[in-house]
C-alpha cells in the first residue's frame, strides 16, 4: 500500500513539474516574442499650462486679447487659456490652429503660404472641420521630439498670433523654429 501511495505521489509530483516547466517555457517564449510597446513622448500637463499662459501673457503685454490652446500629438485639447475680454471666436480659432499644426506637423503660416503658391492644395482646408489654415499655429517639439501643437487666436494678424505662440514655446524650452 505504501508503495502504491509513493508511486501515485511521484507521478502526481512529476505531472506538476512538467506543467510548471511548460508554463515557464510559455512565459519565457511569449516575452521573448512579444514586440515592445512604442514609447511616445508626451508634453506634461504643467508645461502645457505654462505655455498657454505665457502665450496669452505675451499678447496681453502688447494689448491683444487672445486665446491659446495646446493639443497633444493626436490633436486632442490638453491646455487652454483665454484672456479676459478675448472674443468668443478666439476659442475655436486657437484650438483649430493648434490642431492643424499638430495634425500636419507644420506651422500654419507655412501651410497658408504653400496653398497660396500651389492652389491645387486648397483641399487641405477641407480635410475635416478642425483644420484652420491661418497663421498662429505651431507644432511643438522638445529635444527634437514631436509632442503636439500650439495655437493662438485673436491678435490683429496671424503673424502676431504666431509671435505669441512662439513666446509660449520659449517659456517651456520647446523649439520655436527660429534660427
Amino acid at each position: 500500500m505504501r508503495n502504491r501511495y509513493l508511486a501515485a505521489r511521484c507521478t502526481h509530483g512529476h505531472g506538476l513539474y512538467r506543467l510548471g516547466s511548460l508554463l515557464l517555457a510559455l512565459l519565457v517564449t511569449g516575452s521573448l516574442c512579444a514586440k515592445p510597446l512604442p514609447m511616445v513622448p508626451v508634453l506634461p500637463l504643467d508645461l502645457a499650462h505654462k505655455a498657454v499662459r505665457a502665450a496669452v501673457a505675451a499678447c496681453s503685454k502688447d494689448g491683444y486679447r487672445v486665446s491659446a490652446a495646446i493639443v497633444n500629438r493626436s490633436g486632442v485639447l490638453k491646455a487652454f487659456a483665454r484672456a479676459d475680454g478675448a472674443g468668443a471666436h478666439t476659442v475655436d480659432s486657437a484650438r483649430h490652429k493648434a490642431y492643424t499644426a499638430a495634425s500636419l506637423r507644420e506651422p500654419t503660416a507655412k501651410l497658408a503660404g504653400l496653398i497660396a503658391k500651389h492652389p491645387e492644395l486648397q483641399a487641405l482646408r477641407d480635410m475635416n472641420e478642425s483644420i484652420l489654415i491661418l497663421a498662429g499655429g505651431l507644432p511643438i517639439r522638445i529635444d527634437g521630439q514631436f509632442v503636439g501643437g500650439i495655437g493662438v487666436g485673436g491678435a490683429p494678424g496671424g503673424e502676431l498670433d504666431e509671435g505669441c505662440a512662439r513666446a509660449g514655446l520659449a517659456a517651456i524650452g520647446a523649439e520655436t523654429g527660429e534660427p
